[in-house]
This record gives structure tokens, sequence and C-alpha cells, in this order.
């Protein structure tokens, strides 16, 4: 009984792997059936750029590429790669055309004024009701050309005032004359008429405009004049904030955008460029307004960084004077003392450190 009832189980085993191992092949048999009837789909060869297009430029057939992609690919702006020497070869790139872009009929044009008509490619990046003004900077003013980019900024302008007389519209204090009286002087010719000397407009002819002081010890009426010329009270302010930096630096004209690149698009000669010294902000029509004005002003104008977009914030700040800088943060006015340090010294100077010299020297 036993031995019969083990051959039932042998049998039974036998006839499950056997049901297994015919349904794994079936349905192996299946899917390579249904791979094989399901046809690859066809590839179109389309135009791309192989090296940097600059705007304005003659398209080449040297500067074009191909790449592959399906048939049921959108094809409507696209250009075929068969089709390039009609519709590409020697028409004008409207824009700059980066490497590996696909080149579309909207990026093609038949002749220059198709580009003079749209201007230049940067022009998209200005939003509508602003404008761009270039504004002179340095390293020290651009936050050690910190600001790149697409960087957000605030505008300090520094400004110098002078007393002026508003009816010469001149730097006080006003230059002194002698005037002469009109009438007869013994062995001199007779003057008909006022005459004016010792009064050119010049530093080294005529006195400046003094004032009577009383002389403390001799309690006699001293004219006093001043010992130099006015000097300058200096502000600064902060005038504009959150100021989008379009670009650090000049852009790129058809001329220096040639310039030969490699493969990965690194010059291929030394281009010696200078360090910028200007730096584009994208601002609304009356601030460009104010900053041509503080421009042409003598106004130095100074860049501060911000966080970036998700900073919105605005700080309503005060204007920096001498006065203001004493009182808030506490400095005092020197007492005049009958000792001084010596040696003496006139200027703020950076002292010299031992190593600077043998730095500078190697």
């Amino acid at each position: 009984m036993r031995r019969g009832r083990i051959f039932i189980y042998l049998a039974l085993i036998l006839l499950l792997a056997l049901a297994g191992v015919f349904l794994y092949l079936r349905q192996r048999t299946g899917s390579e059936e249904a791979a094989e009837a399901t046809p690859a789909p066809a590839l179109v060869e389309i135009v791309v750029a192989e090296q940097n297009i600059p705007q304005g430029a003659i398209i080449t057939d040297d500067v074009l590429g191909k790449i592959s992609l399906p048939e049921g690919t959108d094809f409507s702006v696209m250009i075929r790669y068969d089709e390039r020497e009609e519709k590409i070869i020697g028409k004008i790139a409207r824009y700059r055309i980066e490497r590996g872009v696909v080149v579309t009929t909207p990026m093609i044009g038949g002749s220059v004024e198709d580009i003079a008509l749209k201007g230049p490619e940067w022009v998209s990046l200005i939003p509508s009701g602003m404008t761009a003004i270039a504004v002179p900077t340095s390293r020290l003013s651009s936050v050690a050309y910190g600001v790149g980019d697409g960087a957000r900024v605030n505008v300090i302008a520094c400004f110098l005032f002078v007393d002026i007389d508003s009816g010469f519209q001149s730097v006080l204090p006003n230059r002194t004359a002698f005037v002469s009286a009109p009438g007869f002087i013994p062995s001199e010719a007779p003057s008909l008429s006022a005459s004016v000397s010792a009064g050119a407009t010049t530093i080294e002819a005529g006195s400046a405009q003094g004032r009577v002081e009383l002389d403390p010890t001799f309690q006699q009426p001293v004219y006093i004049v001043p010992s130099e010329s006015q000097r300058p009270r200096p502000v600064c302010q902060m005038i504009l904030q959150d100021v989008v930096v379009m670009k650090l630096g000049d852009f790129a004209t058809t001329e220096s955008a040639a310039i030969d690149m490699d493969e990965e698009g690194v010059p291929t000669e030394e281009t010696g460029e200078l360090p910028p010294d200007v730096v584009t902000l994208m601002v609304p029509p009356q601030d460009a307004v104010s900053l041509t004005y503080l421009m042409y002003g003598g106004a130095k104008l100074t860049l501060t960084l911000r966080r970036g977009e998700d900073d919105k914030s605005r700080v309503e700040t005060e204007a920096a004077t001498l006065q203001y800088v004493l009182s808030q943060y506490a400095i005092p006015v020197p007492a005049k003392l009958p000792y001084a340090t010596e040696p003496r010294f006139d200027a703020l100077i950076e002292p010299t450190m031992g190593n600077d010299a043998d730095m500078y020297s190697q």
C-alpha cells in the first residue's frame, strides 16, 4: 500500500512539473512572436547645430550636424537633414544658436533685415515695462565681480556737495576785485568809465572773499580769508533695491562671438579679455533716467548683492553723512590735547607687513 501511494505522489509531482514547463514555453513563444510582429519605428534625421552659430552669421554645411528621431515626432518646425541644402544653407541665423540645439525654421532668416526687425537675442530677457541700462563698475563696486548675470542687487549712490553762488553758479568763496571810479587822476589820462582790476576768475588773481571777525585778544576787527578751497561734503544713500543684473561685462558682438572653439566649446586661442568695467541693469524707465543723470553728474555707484529671487524685502535706509556716522556709531570727535603721537601722520595708510615685500618681489 505504501509503495502505491509513493508512486501516486511521484506521478502527481511529475505531472505538475511538466505542466509548468509547458506553460512557461508557451508564454515565451507568444512574447517572441509578439515582438517579431511589432516592427521597429522608422527614424528620421533632423538638423542640429554642430557648432555655436552667432546671430547674423551665414549658415554653412560645416556647422550643421544631425540626430535621429522616431517617425511619429512632430516635425512641423524642424528641418530634415536631406532638405538642409534648400532650407538652411546660405540663410542667416536670426538668433544665436548653441551647439547641440535642433535648428528650427523660426531661427532662420532670408536676409539681414529679418534680424534687424527682431533685435538682438538678449532683448527677450527684458520684462515688459522695463529697460536695460549699462553703468560703470569695478572690482570694488561689483562685490569683487560677484554680481554675475541674473543676480539681484541694490544700488548705492554717493555724491559730493559744495556751496555755490546761486547767481554765478560758481563754488564759494567768490574772488574779490578792485573797482576804480571814473574821474581825473594827476599825471594820468582821465578815466571816463569805471574799471575793474585784479578780478580775473583764476585762483592766482584776486583774493578770496572772507569775513570780519573780532580778535579776542586785541579786541580789534580782523579780516580773514579761507586757507584752502571749499571741502566737498559727501553723502551716500541706497537709491534702488532688488534690481536684476542682465549682464556683467560687454555683450558679444558678431565679431567677438566668432571666436574659434574646440569640440568642448573652449576658445582655441587666448582672447586676452580684460576684467569687466560695465554692468547692465534692468530697471523701470524713470530709474534709467535717474541713473543716467547720476552717471553724468559725477556720482559713484556701488552694487550690493542680494539673496535671490525669493527675497522681495525692501529696507528703508537713512542717508550716510559725517554727522550720521558719528551719531549712529557713537564716534566721538577727538579733543585737542597738549600732546600727540610721534611720528606725525596726516593720512590713513595700510601698514606694510614683512612678508609683503618678499611676495611682490617674486
